[in-house]
């Protein structure tokens, strides 16, 4: 995690700030005896352990039998459709997902089994436990695609597209490595260019309007966009500039 210069070094361990927080649903309705299954006894096979201890980071050629020659992160992936399409046409990359909402991991569960895909693992809970235990330099792409836009003024800090966050997925990111944001919120589509304008290690990947309003053929539509209440979402495509 990254250490903010304003924040005390004697604050209790465990502490975030607001912005790294995790505010949303955990559960909806209760999960059928395939699914709880799934949860207990498959989904420990394929889970993303995190490891204690200072410094300690994810081994990630473990995690993933070392059978894969890019690993990529998605942040809250609902139900899965995403992650399960960008698994199933890359092969030979490592699909992390995460996702705190269980009934979404229970949903992406089933469709691993189902269709026999071995390339990705989960995380059921805030993707920044993660993000803050990944190595430096080892994320080739991460999506964040239609995140809560927590719309009123005084949530705005909950927003996941934030400095502190954003410092975080800088450090994890190759050099060259894209950023994918995906909403259809106009508050959170103007928050993001804010925010990522003020940055001096991601670089816009759009010369047009065309380029952040068209989706791009590898990126499969989801649900989430389909509920869309402007009937289009925003297409945000960013690049890790090399560290200096």
């Amino acid at each position: 995690m990254t250490k903010d210069a304003n924040i005390p070094d004697d604050l209790p361990e465990g502490f975030h700030l607001p912005e790294q927080r995790f505010f949303g649903r955990r559960k909806g309705k209760a999960l059928s005896d395939r699914q709880q299954s799934l949860m207990d006894d498959f989904l420990p096979t394929i889970g993303v352990p995190i490891p204690d201890g200072e410094g300690q980071t994810i081994d990630l050629d473990a995690l993933f039998d070392g059978k894969v020659d890019d690993v990529w992160l998605e942040i809250g992936f609902g139900k899965g459709e995403h992650l399960a399409w960008q698994a199933e046409h890359h092969k030979r990359t490592g699909v992390i997902g995460c996702e705190p909402y269980l009934n979404g991991v229970a949903g992406l569960l089933a469709h691993i089994v189902d269709t026999d895909t071995s390339n990705i693992r989960i995380y059921g809970d805030d993707a920044r436990h993660v993000i803050w235990k990944l190595p430096e330099a080892s994320v080739s792409r991460v999506f964040l695609l239609h995140p809560d836009p927590w719309p009123k003024t005084r949530h705005a800090r909950r927003r996941f597209v934030n400095r502190h966050n954003l410092d975080d997925l800088a450090r994890i990111m190759k050099d060259g490595a894209e950023l994918r944001i995906g909403t259809d919120h106009p508050i959170y589509r103007e928050w993001t260019m804010v925010q990522m304008s003020l940055r001096d290690d991601f670089e816009f990947l759009a010369e047009g309007p065309e380029d952040w309003l068209k989706r791009p053929a590898d990126w499969p539509e989801t649900r989430y966009e389909v509920k869309a209440l402007e009937g289009h979402a925003t297409y945000f495509r960013f690049k890790r500039l090399p560290r200096k």
